[in-house]
């Protein structure tokens, strides 16, 4: 065997594995199951996937009494056969499939596994293949002791483990290499993860409440442990996967590539992005779960379920890394030696060791100093997104100014007249909205001002102060000026509540639905900030990606430029979320570019990438700029790919053809009108907040910037929330 391409680091190991005492059993019975199944020393198509020696090397029944250490006899032995089954699968894809490069006959072989999954009724094809089988015996023993609620996450799960194997296929036929934030978001799906976690909550026989399922902490925490499983399975596996199958999707790969460092340094790097989700999967159930259950007012027995759940990832972060010490499967030469021993209860021993280890990252992120010195050059995107304006542009400024002085929102204390005509936000609705129509511009107009102003009214008037009750007290009351039934509203108490009473009827009635859950996601963001701020937290980068799409209100603003409505079954494949995703990234990502020496030197802000990716790879701020900057054109080269490769699978007949481009121009035009908003705004360019000289205004431009006291307060947002 050749060389080990790096050294593994130091893990952060902050929980002890412990072995499940039925595990020689649930080996004996694994093994019947998968020979019965024809999944040892049987040929599949000429190839044979395993033999007893491979099955008895990897050892799977290992794994799950080290991830299932409180699991009774047979249930073990049930965990065992699934780890079989899903292992079995993707040693199975490979051979026939990533080998082959064949992705037609690899869709056709996905979409019969469907058949062998119902989330309700009985199973009617019949299994053709051992992957088949092993499926629908594991689907029997399995789902009918289970919720409803249960069967559709655990569908959705292992369905989505299923079919993002074609995503690794199509790169590896490309030779395409994912960006960071790309893979992060797919590794998820083909990685299996989440697919664990629901049957954690099995193995447990402890559901978590349907109630708060979908809830931020909730997805937190499965989402920081699918990373954390999956970027760990990457650094034991980068020998085998890159090296001898030619593998592309492997995060050390991606470090590699993406930041221009050596192996043992991409390494390190995937290591400490491994420690922060376990860091923010401690910091999420420590801190957030307690007041979700007491939000939702959860009975006690749904609570001991939840935090059985909890442990129960735990246990399994434990004894998956425990596993990959010993598997023959993965790159461990001398790693037991090296972790403090082999003997069982050595792991215990480690954990000292390894938060003495990580302390620093933990520090870094709570070590921030506000209002630090910041002074970054003036971004050059130059990014390939023509832009077209509204003709009704000029009219509609005027008329957004008379808006926010009717609503109350030029109230003198958050916004002045002054404020509202440097940020010239009609100039952004113009942008995202070229073709629209004059009353449809003063719509955008409205909203975006609305949006702006919320953003900066919650750290001016709840910030300061670490008020988040007050924050709290007033997300409570918002929804009841955007009623969906036409309920009378309210008699608004504040400028916030009179701008949405009026924006409410004024919306399209079809628009409503999103636009409501667009504006509870974004203003419920925000209480994240609140708190990172009054805890003076850098947040962890891939939880801020995520979140900044709904603080900087990405779905709210592009719920308004929407002209094409994407059919609902289309609107929730991969390839439509992949190109919403990745242009709100590059809108989010551009903003924090450019406000980074507003938020940063000037409002003491925690929420900006530049700061995010500096606190992470403890480097200068100029590097961390490049790396944004860099992750920019990446989003955005990942949305012509996927618009250009993957949205014609879906173009079912003309009509649909023409939706689905629409939308695409749709994102382009968002996309332009929002960076051209940012090369422009005042909000970013007066010189009193040291922020950059501005440029000269087109001509017919009516409005310059702020140049007085106070424009301090602007805050960055504008048609999004900025963190």
């Amino acid at each position: 065997m050749p060389d080990q391409p790096f050294v593994l680091p130091e893990f952060y190991l902050p929980y002890p594995a412990r072995l499940n005492p039925h595990l020689e059993q649930a080996r004996e019975h694994s093994k019947a199951w998968a020979r019965e199944l024809d999944m040892i020393d049987v040929p599949q198509h000429g190839t044979v996937i395993w033999t007893e020696h491979d099955l008895d090397a990897h050892d799977y029944a290992l794994l799950c009494a080290y991830t299932h250490p409180d699991a009774g006899a047979d249930e073990l032995d049930l965990i065992t056969d699934w780890y079989v089954w899903v292992f079995y699968f993707d040693d199975h894809f490979l051979e026939l499939y990533k080998r082959t490069g064949d992705i037609e006959s690899a869709r056709g072989y996905l979409d019969r596994l469907e058949l062998f999954m119902p989330a309700e009724g009985e199973i009617t094809a019949t299994p053709e293949n051992p992957v088949e089988r092993g499926l629908t015996d594991l689907w029997r023993r399995t789902v009918p002791h289970r919720t409803a609620g249960w069967r559709r996450r655990f569908v959705a799960s292992t369905k989505a483990l299923l079919d993002e194997s074609l995503w690794e296929l199509a790169n590896i036929n490309e030779g395409r290499l994912a960006n960071p934030i790309e893979y992060v978001e797919m590794r998820r799906k083909v990685g299996g993860a989440p697919w664990s976690a629901n049957l954690v909550e099995h193995s447990v026989h402890a559901e978590v409440p349907d109630a708060i399922a979908a809830s931020r902490p909730m997805e937190v925490l499965r989402d920081c442990f699918a990373d954390s499983v999956h970027l760990r399975n990457d650094l034991f596996s980068y020998q085998r996967e890159v090296q001898d199958e030619g593998e592309l999707s492997n995060g050390v790969l991606v470090f590699e590539k993406f930041l221009g460092l050596g192996t043992q340094q991409a390494a390190d790097a995937v290591n400490d992005l491994i420690t922060s989700r376990l860091h923010q999967f401690e910091h999420t159930a420590l801190t957030e779960v307690p007041a979700l259950l007491d939000d939702h007012c959860v009975d006690p027995a749904a609570r001991a379920a939840t935090f059985a759940y909890v442990k129960g990832l735990q246990d399994w972060q434990a004894g998956g890394h425990e596993w990959h010490l010993r598997s023959s499967r993965y790159m461990n030469e001398g790693a037991l030696a090296g972790h403090g021993g082999t003997d069982l209860g050595t792991s215990a021993a480690r954990i000292f060791s390894s938060a003495l280890a990580t302390a620093p990252q933990r520090l870094r992120a709570y070590g921030s100093t506000p209002f630090s010195a910041a002074g970054l050059p003036r971004p050059s995107l130059d990014l390939p997104l023509p832009l077209r304006l509204s003709p009704h542009l000029a009219e509609a400024r005027v008329r957004n100014v008379d808006w926010a002085r009717r609503t109350g929102l030029l109230d003198g204390v958050v916004w002045d007249e002054r404020k509202l005509r440097a940020a010239d936000l009609p100039r952004c609705a113009a942008g995202i909205l070229p073709d629209a129509t004059a009353d449809a511009l003063d719509l955008t107009s409205d909203w975006l001002t609305w949006r702006t102003y919320a953003d900066d009214h919650y750290p001016l008037v709840f910030g300061a102060t670490r008020d988040l009750a007050g924050a709290k007290a007033a997300n409570f009351r918002l929804p009841a000026f955007m009623p969906a039934d036409g309920a009378p509203m309210p008699t608004p108490a504040n400028p916030l509540e009179a701008g949405l009473a009026d924006l409410w009827p004024r919306t399209p009635a079809e628009r409503r639905p999103t636009v409501r859950a667009a504006v509870e996601a974004m203003t419920s963001s925000w209480l994240w900030e609140l708190a990172n701020q009054a805890q003076n937290r850098i947040p962890d980068p891939i939880d801020y990606v995520e979140m900044r799409r709904r603080t900087f209100g990405a779905d709210l603003t592009m719920s308004l430029s929407r002209r094409h409505a994407v059919p609902p079954e289309l609107a929730r494949t991969r390839p439509v979320q992949t190109l919403e995703h990745a242009a709100a990234d590059v809108a989010c990502l551009a903003n924090d570019l450019y406000s980074y020496r507003k938020e940063i030197e000037h409002e003491g802000e925690l929420h900006n990438a530049v700061l995010v990716v500096r606190n992470f790879l403890d480097c200068t701020e100029e590097r961390a700029a490049g790396v944004v900057t860099d992750l920019i054109h990446a989003r955005l080269a990942e949305f012509e790919h996927s618009a250009a490769t993957e949205l014609p699978a879906l173009y079912r007949d003309d009509t649909t053809e023409a939706t689905l481009l629409g939308f695409v121009q749709e994102l382009r035009d968002w996309m332009a009108g929002i960076l051209h908003w940012h090369e422009i705004s005042a909000r970013y360019t007066d010189p009193e907040l040291g922020c950059h000289p501005a440029p000269v205004p087109p001509p017919g431009a009516p409005f310059g910037g702020p140049t007085g006291i106070g424009t301090s307060s602007l805050r960055i947002s504008a048609l999004l929330p900025t963190p």
